[in-house]
């Protein structure tokens, strides 16, 4: 697995989302995710969308995968 492959997963499944992924040993990634669905979710259900962008790679080919989500707003004031 590689990052540019999980960033076009994720930029598939929420097409708005600015998103940059980092990982060297190809199972244990961190990314940072940000987009507008994200308005009015709270962190678990928006880890729970990225995750889905995945789908069965979770547990598999991506080990672990450390998780940033921001809206636009909160990416904005950070």
């Amino acid at each position: 697995m590689d990052t540019a492959r999980i960033r076009a997963l994720i930029e598939q499944g929420l097409p708005d989302a600015e998103v940059s992924v980092q990982g060297e040993d190809g199972v244990h990634f961190e990314a940072v995710v940000v987009s507008a669905a994200f308005a009015g979710k709270l962190p678990l259900a928006r880890h729970r969308m990225v995750y889905a962008t995945l789908g069965g790679l979770m547990g598999g080919a991506i080990h672990a995968l450390s998780l940033r989500t921001l809206t636009p707003d909160e990416a904005a004031r950070a």
